[in-house]
């Protein structure tokens, strides 16, 4: 293809001829009309390069246009399937656990846990409060630097006020016992303070409204470290839906406290296999609590 600057000047060259009648390079000469049609030729040769040009231009632009459309298409896909995917999560554990802040704000109105206990302990937010024989706060040292987190009250926590006091909470003692530590050393809550029927799992309604009221005690107690007892409480702590074994084994920290994620007592009781596994966990907790406090 003829650049533009080589035909412009071969069109003055053959319009210089024209008027001249004179002689070309190489000794050749033509007449004027041979030199139109020649001159007419090349005028018409760069008018399509420019049209060529200006074409390719276009189609770099609409390219340019379609993959724009096509990143922002494909951004708004990811944005929709992002909210969809924490639509299911907080439709699973309740707006609290996806981030939204909920509840009283009450432990920064009190300046003890016997004090946000009063405060709470008539809660009627979702019906467990009219079928619960007694309030399930929590137990332990108030000033602990090592805090349990359990999932709900049992039958026997129920009717004792009292977390971790059926066999599961026998055991719990057991594995403190284990670590060289007393229930009145460490302090003991759950997720849930009053006790779903059953003992089935907590429901997100029931979380939404209760989960404010243990984010309090931790405020309260200020832990330095904290084992989470079985899949719901580390669920919930830890904002996600991960199963047991894929939160095990390694450091998360809730609101940058360390926390470690071991098996619920009642299911080292209805499996024994994993108690080697709760104790590799609770070597570790000892560990880690022995260096935050020496």
């Amino acid at each position: 293809m003829v650049s533009d600057g080589d035909a412009g000047d071969a069109i003055e060259m053959l319009r210089r001829a024209s008027r001249t009648g004179t002689q070309l390079s190489g000794g050749l000469i033509i007449d004027r009309e041979r030199v139109s049609e020649l001159t007419n030729d090349l005028i018409v040769s760069q008018r399509n390069n420019i049209e060529s040009s200006k074409g390719s231009d276009n189609e770099s632009a609409r390219a340019e246009g379609v993959a724009e459309k096509n990143m922002s298409e494909q951004t708004t896909a990811e944005s929709k399937r992002e909210s969809k995917h924490e639509s299911k999560i907080e439709s699973t554990l309740g707006p609290e656990i996806t981030g939204i802040q909920i509840g009283s704000g009450q432990a920064a109105q009190c300046a003890s846990l016997d004090e946000h206990r009063a405060q709470i302990c008539e809660c009627q937010k979702c019906p467990l409060g009219a079928t619960r024989t007694k309030f399930v706060y929590g137990v332990g040292s108030p000033t602990a630097d090592l805090m349990f987190v359990g999932e709900a009250p049992g039958k026997n926590e129920d009717l004792q006020g009292e977390p971790f006091v059926g066999r599961g909470g026998q055991l719990l003692d057991k594995i403190l016992g284990a670590i060289k530590l007393t229930r009145s050393e460490v302090y003991i809550a759950n997720i849930l303070k009053c006790r779903p029927p059953g003992n089935r799992d907590p429901q997100p309604e029931e979380m939404e409204h209760c989960f404010p009221y243990l984010k309090e005690q931790i405020a309260i107690v200020k832990p330095k470290l904290i084992c989470s007892l079985g899949r719901i409480s580390a669920q919930a702590l830890l904002q996600t839906k991960l199963p047991l074994g894929k939160m095990r084994n390694q450091w998360h920290f809730y609101q940058g406290i360390p926390l470690r994620v071991t098996y619920h007592p009642a299911a080292l009781l209805r499996n024994p296999n994993f108690k080697r596994g709760c104790w590799e966990d609770m070597q570790v907790v000892e560990a880690e609590y022995k260096r935050l406090t020496s």
